[in-house]
């Protein structure tokens, strides 16, 4: 008999170990074929796609999870973004490899179990449908895509590839928001008939992003990856064709919220807005929109109103839903949220003693002596919500997709959630051109 190379001793000795590992019911028996470092069975190796401003965000709701590993982080912006977030991750104990091409990263990550994707709108697309084709599971920040037919695309690739999309609209998974769509509104029907809702977001004017400028990218680079310049690259929120506009970036997370919690696509649209304030050279999207949703229900016509300013930002951001029993201010932010209820509504008493409200706070005021003019009213009592969440934003959001993987939980916002939200939000910039009220179709928010 031929004495045997190095290689095909190492090969049999390595089947071996694998062979009897199999034997023995051990799952880590993939790994060892592969010559990897066995893995707890619940722990899932991560890679990040776009490591900005948001990318970071999520990087830093996952760092304190002991069983999320970070095995990669690719970005163009390797002075920088890449540099940072691979700097991170070290400092807590990963060792991810850094990466400027996604399509190399997926070539020679052989281990991963899913990606978050935080690159800019336009990518999306590309990004995830070449993630799902690859086998992994996909976190992909909201907006599905800054167009249709590419959000279309990643719904169809998701269903093919038999993997979980979550979609970032992290509100579907925020303890607040739960309990007031889950306790309050289907249980409690705390509001009785919602007629009317109103949100918005205002932010104060911002200068455009800079950048080192001995760290600025090749323009060769930004070219091959779409940009045309490197203010286009640090602002491509504000560019058509890259982006959406405030109504996508901002509006997105809250029009969200109102097709949740009516549990209805609207039925029409009607918007205006404008680059009223900002140079439209480099602020080619409005910097100002105000729009009317219509939402038809069982019960009747509900008239939703949402604005974004990116001029002022005054009462910052919030979503009110009225109705003729009562009213509810949710917002992401931990410090704002209350229910109110109206004079005629049936006592609420039987959900502050079960826990789904607090009881109002008594307040004292001064008897100045002042007469109510005949079209005033006593503003209501105000409910503070029983629960609380202080933590960061998109944690809950991300933990819901981790353990769908695990086949512990569903999908809180899936690509199928996601994309009817993509249908109702893109309209807005279509129904500003048109000038004129605009109707969905129902068929429109299904793949």
């Amino acid at each position: 008999m031929s004495e045997q190379s190095p290689k095909a001793s190492i090969d049999r000795r390595t089947f071996l170990r694998a062979t009897a590992a199999a034997g023995a019911g051990l799952i880590l028996a993939p790994n060892i074929l592969r010559g990897q470092t066995p893995r707890n069975s619940n722990e899932l190796h991560i890679a990040l796609l776009g490591a900005g401003a948001q990318g970071q965000v999520l990087v830093n709701a996952c760092l304190k999870n002991p069983t999320i590993r970070f095995k990669a982080v690719c970005d163009i912006w390797t002075a920088y973004n890449q540099k940072r977030v691979v700097n991170l991750l070290q400092k807590y104990g990963h060792t991810p490899t850094a990466y400027v091409d996604y399509q190399d990263m997926l070539a020679k990550e052989k281990d991963l179990d899913a990606v978050l994707i935080a690159t800019p709108d336009f990518w999306h697309a590309r990004h995830a449908i070449a993630c799902l084709n690859a086998g992994l599971h996909v976190y992909c920040e909201k907006e599905m895509s800054n167009n249709l037919p590419d959000a279309r695309n990643m719904v169809l690739a998701a269903r093919r590839s038999g993997k979980l999309m979550q979609i970032g609209h992290q509100r579907r998974s925020n303890p607040r928001y739960l309990h007031c769509y889950q306790k309050l509104l289907q249980e409690a029907n705390i509001l009785g008939r919602i007629t009317t809702v109103k949100g918005q977001w205002n932010r104060a004017v911002q200068p455009d992003l800079g950048w080192p400028k001995k760290d600025a990218i090749p323009p060769a680079m930004l070219t091959r990856y779409g940009f045309e310049s490197m203010h286009q690259f640090r602002n491509w929120r504000w560019y058509r064709r890259l982006g959406g506009g405030p109504i996508v970036d901002l509006g997105s997370h809250q029009i969200d919220i109102f097709n949740w919690f009516l549990g209805a696509s609207p039925s029409a649209v009607i918007a205006s807005g404008g680059t009223d304030y900002y140079d439209k050279n480099t602020h080619e999207w409005y910097d100002t929109v105000m729009v009317i949703y219509e939402y038809e229900l069982p019960q009747g016509k509900v008239r939703a109103y949402y604005q974004t300013l990116t001029t002022n930002s005054s009462e910052g951001y919030f979503e009110n839903f009225l109705g003729d029993q009562g009213t509810l201010q949710i917002s992401e932010s931990g410090s704002r949220g209350a229910i109110y209820r109206e004079p005629s509504a049936p006592d609420w008493e039987k959900w502050i003693s079960s826990g789904y409200l607090k009881a109002p706070k008594e307040e004292k005021k001064a008897d100045t002596g002042a007469v109510l003019d005949v079209r005033e009213t006593v503003a209501p009592p105000s409910h503070e919500l029983p629960v609380t969440f202080n933590d960061l934003y998109h944690k809950p959001h991300l933990e819901n997709f981790f353990d769908a993987i695990r086949g512990k939980a569903k999908l809180n916002c899936d690509q199928d959630v996601g994309y009817e939200t993509a249908v109702t939000v893109l309209k807005v910039n279509e129904a500003v051109v048109a000038g004129r009220r605009i109707e969905f179709k129902p068929n429109e928010f299904r793949v």
